[in-house]
């Protein structure tokens, strides 16, 4: 570990330097890339201070207290204290995601349940729209299509942080993949029975570095059509809506809200490339299918993450077995319980080299 310790130390006095010459900035996405690994070493050289600041406390309150035993509580204090910084620092030692600053893509799919199952949709943007709220990241829609009642048969965000930290928005949502299944008296029921239906999120982390994959545009197909709003009623009168489909892979992506047509084409090209990135990266760690298909194989409600229990006003995440009776405040936003136990369960497999 010290070695690990000293080369990140080393690399992290390197980076400040290189981020105080001004002709560094020239480059604002190399400059951009240094400045995020910068950040994500920052907590590691900020606690290995820490416990060497607390070793030397130590020892100086250890001949204070041969001296003086009423300096023993002090070196009690820094004793106890140790261990945790210790803990801390070989948490942060482990390898980290190398997305966990990225900012993601969030697709949402309604699935079994028809009407039902888009208006849960609806439910699940606003609850990640209002979580993103209150981290004060950025939502923006890039596609949807909607439903007669006001949910969405599917819908595509983008979700920025504001600035550039090493806990970005993958670091909280990357968990989100897969169905989630909902429990409740549907609007279209007259009888008043529970019914159970599904829908599909899938996440993706949108990286900057897409340089390395080359797209040969004979390998797209690309549509146009009209943008359309709830209702499916045109919201534009020309064709600047676009769809991009990527025959190798089958991914399809599609843009309709910017205001031009070449807009849309060169935002759902970025949302292409991060994509393929992704799939990249899957196969090169020999994963069995492709990045849709590992967190959603059929949008069916057996094989769901997470279920939502209205009758009960219940949340349960089978992953890790968390449950809470606070489903209206999850819907609302509050996800922070769900995820810290998600993210507690990765970083125990991690500590245990699973």
């Amino acid at each position: 570990m010290s070695q690990s310790l000293d080369s990140l130390l080393a690399e992290y006095d390197e980076l400040e330097k290189k981020l105080a010459d001004p002709s560094v900035h020239a480059d604002q996405a190399g400059a951009r890339k240094l400045g995020k690994r910068y950040a994500a070493l920052g907590p590691i050289v900020k606690t290995a201070r820490e416990i060497e600041q607390a070793k030397s406390d130590l020892e100086a309150a250890k001949e204070l207290a041969a001296e003086d035993r009423s300096f023993q509580s002090e070196v009690d204090d820094i004793e106890a204290q140790l261990p945790k910084l210790e803990e801390r620092l070989t948490e942060l030692l482990l390898p980290r995601d190398p997305h966990d600053g990225d900012d993601v893509l969030l697709e949402i799919k309604s699935g079994e349940g028809g009407e039902e199952s888009a208006l849960f949709a609806g439910d699940l943007l606003r609850m990640y729209t209002r979580y993103a709220e209150r981290q004060g990241w950025k939502v923006e829609m890039l596609d949807g299509t909607d439903s007669d009642l006001g949910g969405f048969k599917d819908v595509t965000v983008a979700i920025k942080a504001k600035a550039t930290t090493p806990d970005g928005v993958w670091s909280r949502l990357k968990w989100e993949g897969g169905v989630h299944r909902v429990q409740r008296v549907p609007v279209t029921e007259s009888q008043g029975r529970i019914h159970t239906s599904a829908a599909g999120v899938l996440v993706f982390p949108e990286t900057e570095e897409t340089a390395a994959i080359e797209i040969d545009e004979k390998d797209l197909r690309i549509d146009v059509y009209r943008s359309s709003g709830k209702g499916g009623q045109s919201v534009n009168t020309t064709d600047s809506a676009v769809r991009i489909t990527h025959l190798p892979t089958g991914i399809v992506t599609s843009c309709q809200n910017e205001r031009s047509q070449l807009q849309n084409k060169a935002r759902a090209m970025q949302v292409l490339q991060s994509r393929l990135v992704a799939l990249a990266e899957e196969q090169k760690a020999q994963e069995q299918s492709d990045a849709r298909r590992t967190q959603i194989r059929t949008v069916d409600r057996s094989e769901r993450v997470r279920t939502y229990n209205f009758p009960e006003s219940r949340i349960s995440d089978h992953r890790v077995g968390y449950k809470a009776h606070n489903l209206d405040q999850v819907l609302d936003g509050d996800l922070d319980a769900v995820v810290e136990a998600l993210a507690a369960a990765d970083r125990a497999e991690r500590l245990a080299g699973g």
